[in-house]
């Protein structure tokens, strides 16, 4: 079983990507997928959607050809997110916009948002409404969200990084279970993005 963790911040060397990278240590440690990869968004490395994707651009194809090929291989995903104005940042919109059921549909999805402040839930409820519609990826009920980010899993703090550590570790065991159980929905038979492409 494989996890992917998507880091949503464009900037190089952010937050976002320590936290994935720290997410995937602690996946790897407790053994719970056969592997973890992670795509990262610093520097914009997908263009900004435009008609031309849905012509089958030569372009297009190859660049998004191994983002698409590592999606789908994953049963699972973990979505990092920054809160940019009480926002999403527009490269994490773009994602979503690039890459649909084929590569998402029906994959258990952590969010895990985080905040340099005391804010970041923005992110979470922004995902949770707009980003699942016609992706028809499966949020989990449970979700992680980190504030005071550049304090965290730093060893500033011991006793809260324990505290926040034991969450994600029951997120992350979670998240496997959902991950074995949603590969039976997809292998069912059931799913037809073909006929019902949009979500209602």
């Amino acid at each position: 079983m494989q996890l992917a963790i998507v880091c949503g911040s464009h900037r190089n060397e952010s937050q976002s990507e320590r936290i994935g990278k720290a997410l995937t240590d602690r996946a790897n440690e407790l053994s719970l997928f056969d592997s973890v990869v992670m795509l990262s968004l610093a520097g914009n490395p997908l263009p900004l959607w435009d008609e031309s994707v849905w012509a089958g651009d030569a372009q297009w194809r190859t660049q998004l050809a191994p983002w698409r090929e590592t999606l789908k291989a994953s049963d699972a995903l973990i979505v990092v997110a920054p809160e940019w104005h009480g926002m999403v940042p527009a490269g994490l919109k773009n994602f979503f916009l690039l890459f649909g059921p084929a590569e998402l549909g029906h994959k258990p999805t952590l969010i895990t948002a985080i905040s340099a402040g005391q804010g970041g839930s923005y992110p979470i409820v922004e995902l949770r409404s707009s980003s699942y519609k016609n992706s028809r990826i499966c949020y989990l009920p449970d979700h992680l969200l980190i504030r005071h980010v550049e304090r965290v899993f730093t060893g500033d703090d011991p006793e809260g990084d324990q505290h926040l550590w034991q969450r994600a570790d029951y997120c992350l065991k979670l998240l496997r279970e959902y991950g074995l159980a949603l590969a039976q929905v997809r292998s069912s038979g059931v799913v037809d993005h073909k006929k019902y492409r949009s979500g209602m």
